[in-house]
């Protein structure tokens, strides 16, 4: 049984307190992360209780590293804290402004109150590029349509939530912005060639880098004038060849939900985790369905005694991820004093309304 492979999982859990099953699985299989969803956010005082608890798990486990504990924070109608955490406004609204000081204060002020509570990793920013004006999956979710517009901010972002202490995750790599298909439900096709890809949808994913993103999420596309075979979460000629080799990505690459219908419909449930550590992904993400963790952990072992996956491939990508682990070794979540100081706070606020009425503030004290 190889250890390592835990800390390549990332997993749901059930409701706002962990259950002792929830919390012998994590332990006994040394879990990589935590992803927490509407059903496990009450309160400031509810979250700061989970996410301590949850920390306090690494003393237990293999390789007594602090678990990922990431959540879905966009803004705008990807918001799984409510109030009293400051609800924020689409990032279609920070492309609106063009303003990379705004862009950096909303991504450094939600990130202090993520952080405050004990969240580490945020899957935002979303910097796919909208080419696709009819794509509602996206939408308002996107900063626009303009791919330099969207690097500028994207990179704004990303230097915002590192600033915070948090790990910020930018997706959908490739790019979700030229789709009209929920990957939810079923698997989008794209029909256009790499080289719109590097001239449009890359453009803000090179500019994330080079702000010292260390997390991308992939999406659940198939792109056929690129790799006929596999969707992107799968594809080693888009993970290995393109995201490693050519545009020479170091960061640790998650997939998207792995149950998702895009894959969940075409592949077998076995065969999904091991096609996607064996296509370029560190982490494999499972959300809502916690009997899948256990079968993919075992289909990943099983691939490492068959040699369908190497040791050394495993090895690579869990010193991938306890190296940005290695930053996270004295986190913790802040004083309750001063969860109640950070979260909702009136700059906040103020930052929050100006962006949603389209207007730019120079003067703001983020502490």
């Amino acid at each position: 049984m190889n250890s390592k492979v835990g800390q390549l999982i990332s997993i749901g859990i059930s409701g706002p307190e962990l259950t002792k099953d929830e919390e012998t699985f994590i332990v006994n299989n040394n879990i990589g992360g935590v992803t927490l969803f509407a059903r496990n956010c009450e309160s400031p005082q509810q979250l700061h209780k989970l996410c301590t608890q949850l920390n306090g798990l690494k003393s237990r486990m293999a390789d007594k590293a602090p678990l990922f504990i990431a959540v879905d924070m966009e803004g705008g109608r990807v918001a799984r804290l409510k109030a009293p955490f400051t609800q924020w406004p689409p990032l279609a609204k920070l492309g609106a402004l063009d303003s990379p000081s705004m862009a950096f204060n909303f991504a450094f002020a939600m990130g202090n109150e993520l952080r405050s509570v004990g969240i580490n990793v945020d899957f935002a920013p979303c910097i796919d590029v909208l080419s696709n004006p009819d794509n509602a999956v996206i939408g308002d979710r996107a900063v626009g349509n303009d791919p330099e517009i969207v690097a500028k901010i994207a990179s704004a972002l990303v230097r915002g939530y590192i600033k915070s202490g948090i790990i910020p995750c930018a997706k959908h790599f490739p790019g979700h912005g030229d789709t009209s298909v929920d990957s939810h439900e079923d698997l989008p096709v794209i029909d256009i060639d790499e080289s719109t890809l590097q001239n449009r949808e890359f453009v803000p994913f090179k500019k994330a880098m080079r702000a010292r993103l260390e997390m991308m999420m992939t999406g659940h596309l198939m792109f056929p004038k690129v790799d006929a075979e596999w969707p992107a979460t799968l594809s080693e000629k888009f993970l290995k060849k393109i995201l490693r080799d050519d545009l020479r990505y170091r960061g640790i690459v998650i997939s998207d939900d792995l149950d998702m219908k895009a894959l969940a419909n075409k592949y077998d449930k076995a065969k999904i985790p091991v096609q996607a550590l064996k296509a370029g992904c560190d982490i494999l993400l499972y959300c809502n369905e916690p009997d899948s963790p256990p079968i993919a952990m075992e289909a990943v072992q099983k691939a490492l005694a068959d040699g369908q996956l190497s040791d050394a491939e495993i090895t690579e990508k869990h010193s991938r991820v306890m190296s940005s682990k290695r930053r996270l070794k004295d986190f913790a979540p802040k004083p309750m004093t001063e969860v109640a100081r950070v979260v909702g706070h009136p700059d906040h606020l103020k930052i929050s309304k100006a962006i949603a009425d389209g207007q730019i503030i120079e003067s703001v004290n983020l502490g």
